[in-house]
């Protein structure tokens, strides 16, 4: 009798111990899983406790000056009243700020700021000719009218070199404001 009770005893004990991994199958995956699981949690923690804007190493590409440069507008517009005087620089500043560069040298075959030879040429085709190549360029010289100086400061300029290199013209006349408003509004009416 002691013989059934140790084997009803030894078979109680054996279905108290069994566990839920049953196959080897089993196994792998329940020690996967207990590695598996517990990193991801930790990436994710991390991945909670330090999240936020991060600047680039080595980079102020997003600092607040960085974008307010970036944001600045690109050109301004200026309104010039039309009716109102106009100030013109002297024609020895226009020719220092535009013209002296290839005229002081003689660069790109350009005549030299009082050499009478070199300009007694082109004196002869007169003052209107001399300007419309100011203006719109020739040669190498690129326009410039349009740009920084207006058409009568440059033709100033011009008459300038002329009578710096040999030549007597007389400085182009300053239009009279009321003379070029009304000209103007005569070029925009329609025909």
């Amino acid at each position: 009798m002691s013989q059934t009770h140790d084997q009803g005893h030894d078979g109680a004990h054996a279905e108290n111990h069994e566990g839920p991994i049953k196959t080897p199958k089993q196994l792998v995956v329940a020690v996967l899983a207990s590695f598996i699981i517990p990193i991801l949690g930790i990436v994710l923690l991390v991945n909670y406790v330090d999240f936020g804007a991060k600047p680039s190493a080595g980079s102020d590409g997003l600092g607040p000056e960085a974008v307010a440069k970036r944001l600045q507008p690109v050109g301004t517009v200026e309104v010039k009243d039309a009716s109102a005087p106009a100030v013109l620089r002297a024609a020895d500043a226009v020719y220092n700020g535009q013209c002296a560069a290839c005229h002081n040298v003689g660069a790109a075959g350009a005549p030299k700021l009082g050499d009478a030879a070199a300009w007694a040429p082109r004196i002869k085709t007169g003052y209107e000719a001399l300007l419309t190549s100011a203006l719109k360029g020739k040669g190498a010289m690129g326009a410039q009218g349009g740009g920084e100086y207006s058409d009568i400061e440059i033709g100033r300029a011009v008459v300038y070199m002329v009578n710096q290199s040999g030549g007597k013209m007389a400085e182009p006349a300053v239009p009279a404001p009321a003379a070029a408003a009304s000209g103007a509004a005569a070029a925009s009416a329609p025909n």
